[in-house]
């Protein structure tokens, strides 16, 4: 018989505690840019990789177009740009992300110009969608996403086609000559070439833009400090592959935005020591992520960012310790050992060719099952992210992949990055209770 009750359930998720030290340095980022104007900054819309050391060089404001539409998703506070966005005329199936920024741009022009109407009209001026400065300039800087390097573009059209920009082209890295492979080959090293001398383009377009020489010492000085930071979230990653685990995934996604798009300095660095550190000291006193941890499992697919600590209660409610994933795995400065300080831009040209959706299938593959044999997994959870076709594409590919090679089973869930709409929990509890099952299965006949 079962048994039903009103009664909240038990949260047996452990987040870490320098979450909330995270939190405070993004909001402070933020607040900053609302008043770069009055201070006197001139302020760049970029999207994709992470531009941000070049623009601290150059002097400027930035701010990055998919972190700013996951912040208003996460505080469930997305709907006024969406709205302006449908009434422009983006329709739903438009990448969440790039629908909310766009109407993040609507809102900011409306109240520039005074042209306001319908539903742009009905949120004041304090909402935060319409709180972004409008933008003296933009960059785009894209790879392995079709939308996403047309987003700028867009959004330099709401803007009268009157404001610069800069677009940055990204080879795709297919992996099918003989050489190719993860971070080796001809592929690799022609890609990498062909985006730092893009680099250096955009370094001479910026300073045309500003009227001032661009501070090489001080790009050199940022990149030693995203290095440093770089190093130690990977090595709080090696950390969270202990059993039991004393981190999970959703940990991580709460640090994406720090080591994405805030500024090289020190507190980047202290923010990741405290972040290895609070990781190493649980180790030490026994400390899980998850309350009687039960399995281990990889979540592919980028963040349904409206359900961030939801689906952490949810997953730790079975007893699932969610470890890994290629969103944070294998993406944000991942592989800080290409990271040349006096010399950075090579560097992070690769790393901008390294975004999740810029590799062809082997190279995918290759890394999931590399990390999901790494953190020991049972099952693989794939967010079926309904407007990002990008990143879901090869995830059938990689389930069967994971299943004849390593004998781990999966699940698929639709949500979306920015857009509520579409997730569907009783779908995800189902599906997951049944893989959760057919491990237990797996096990009672191994034993």
């Amino acid at each position: 018989m079962t048994i039903t009750t009103d009664e909240p359930r038990k949260d047996r998720s452990r987040r870490l505690d320098v979450t909330r030290a995270g939190g405070q340095l993004i909001t402070d980022y933020w607040e900053d840019l609302f008043t770069a104007r009055e201070q006197g900054k001139q302020i760049v819309w970029y999207n994709g990789g992470a531009l941000n050391p070049i623009f601290q060089a150059a002097g400027l404001a930035w701010c990055h177009g998919e972190a700013f539409s996951a912040r208003l998703a996460a505080q469930q506070l997305e709907g006024p740009a969406q709205l302006a966005g449908a009434e422009y005329g983006y329709q739903a199936e438009l990448c969440s992300y790039s629908r909310t920024h766009l109407g993040c741009s609507v809102l900011t022009m409306g109240a520039d110009d005074g042209t306001e109407s319908g539903i742009v009209g009905m949120h004041d001026q304090e909402v935060l969608a319409a709180k972004l400065p409008k933008p003296d300039f933009f960059v785009n800087n894209y790879a392995g996403c079709s939308t996403g390097q047309q987003w700028d573009g867009v959004s330099f059209r709401i803007f009268g086609k009157q404001l610069p920009i800069f677009n940055v082209s990204h080879p795709y890295l297919w992996g099918n000559k003989p050489d190719a492979g993860y971070l080796v080959g001809e592929e690799w090293e022609a890609a990498s070439t062909y985006v730092a001398e893009q680099l250096r383009e955009l370094i001479a377009w910026l300073e045309t833009q500003t009227g001032r020489p661009f501070d090489w010492d001080l790009l050199s000085e940022s990149m030693h400090y995203i290095k440093r930071a770089a190093e130690l979230r990977r090595e709080g990653l090696e950390l969270t592959k202990a059993r039991p685990a004393p981190a999970t995934f959703w940990d991580w996604i709460a640090s994406v935005a720090p080591i994405n798009f805030l500024p090289g300095d020190q507190q980047l660095v202290d923010y990741f020591q405290d972040v290895r550190d609070e990781i190493q000291g649980r180790i030490d006193q026994g400390i899980s992520a998850v309350e009687d941890e039960k399995y281990r499992l990889y979540f592919d697919g980028i963040m349904n960012w409206n359900k961030l600590g939801f689906l952490s209660r949810k997953f730790a409610e079975h007893g699932a310790a969610v470890l890994a994933g290629r969103y944070i795995q294998n993406a944000f400065w991942q592989e800080p050992q290409l990271i040349d300080p006096d010399d950075p831009i090579k560097g992070m040209a690769q790393h901008y060719l390294l975004c999740p959706t810029n590799h062809g299938a082997k190279t995918i593959d290759y890394l999931t099952l590399r990390d999901c044999e790494a953190y020991d997994i049972d099952g693989i959870v794939f967010h079926s992210t309904r407007t990002c076709r990008a990143f879901t594409g090869p995830q059938r590919l990689l389930a069967k992949s994971a299943q004849d090679k390593l004998g781990i089973p999966s699940i698929f869930f639709e949500g979306d990055v920015a857009d509520a709409s579409f997730y569907k929990e009783e779908i995800l509890e189902s599906r997951l209770v049944a893989m959760l099952e057919s491990i237990d299965m797996k096990r009672a006949r191994a034993s």
